[in-house]
């Protein structure tokens, strides 16, 4: 663990305030269930149920703040320095990937690449060029599992510490940021970050790109109002194609950068946006 990640998993884990609510809410339903009248049981049933119906609400909303801090945006200081933040999900992928470095490479811009720890497994070479090319590698859990967000405490931290050691090991460096798959979190995934040393990161804008095959359509989600301090997510692995067999997200990816050229925004990685 890096002495960065050392520090804040050193620091005291204090939940958000829904989260401790929740949390004397169970403790005190459980005590009324058993110590209360007769029927006690249910109401105390009903009211820990309508608060895990909204505790599973904000599981899919993936910039909420309510179960815990989440970057949507970069820093002021960042903004103030017209800096934006391309991230990639779900690589890397050996077709695409690499043509994603070639266009970031003729326009001196810097990404983040939330890396799939297996994937990243069975591709070496190309995180290893992902970090020489002063990108970072950031991580994305080790299988994405569409099941990711329903694991406890100890599963969710077995995920994400052994995706932790293998990019670490591959890039050089432990990842500082995690983005969970589809952005889809849990009241439990807080805590296991920050005992980690890591920050969650979700965007401002996306631009759908696995599932919109018009690239037109997805730059427009991405550079309509781009703005300095903006978290843009697109995908290097799993997008969709164009009509013509094309991956909309490198269709799509001059658009932005020449939008953001022209605005007189810089790209640049989360580690570099995100002062310690």
């Amino acid at each position: 663990m890096s002495t960065l990640a050392q520090a804040a998993a050193s620091a005291r884990w204090r939940p958000t305030l829904l989260v401790a609510v929740s949390i004397v809410l169970h403790i005190v339903a459980l005590a009324y269930a058993i110590a209360g009248p007769p029927g006690a049981g249910w109401w105390a049933l009903a009211v820990v149920a309508a608060n895990q119906t909204i505790l599973t609400g904000l599981t899919v909303w993936p910039r909420s703040t309510l179960l815990g801090p989440n970057h949507t945006r970069l820093p002021d200081k960042a903004a103030a320095r017209g800096e934006i933040a391309l991230t990639f999900d779900d690589g890397p992928d050996p077709e695409i990937t690499p043509q994603v470095l070639e266009m970031l490479e003729r326009h001196g811009a810097h990404a983040t690449f939330f890396c799939i720890a297996e994937r990243a497994a069975r591709h070496p070479d190309l995180v290893r060029e992902i970090a020489r090319r002063g990108h970072a590698v950031e991580n994305h859990s080790h299988g994405h599992r569409a099941t990711f967000a329903l694991q406890g405490l100890g599963a969710l931290r077995r995920e994400i510490e052994a995706a932790q050691t293998t990019l670490a090991d591959l890039a050089g460096r432990p990842p500082r940021f995690f983005r969970p798959p589809a952005g889809v979190h849990s009241p439990l995934l807080d805590p296991v970050l920050h005992a980690l040393g890591l920050k969650l990161v979700s965007w401002t804008r996306r631009g759908f790109d696995t599932q919109r095959r018009d690239p037109g359509d997805v730059a427009r989600r991405l550079t309509q109002g781009l703005a300095a301090g903006d978290i843009l997510l697109l995908h290097d692995g799993g997008c969709a194609r164009t009509d013509a067999g094309e991956p909309v997200a490198l269709a799509v990816l001059p658009r932005v950068l020449d939008t953001a050229r022209a605005q007189g925004l810089r790209s640049v990685t989360l580690a570099q946006a995100i002062e310690p």
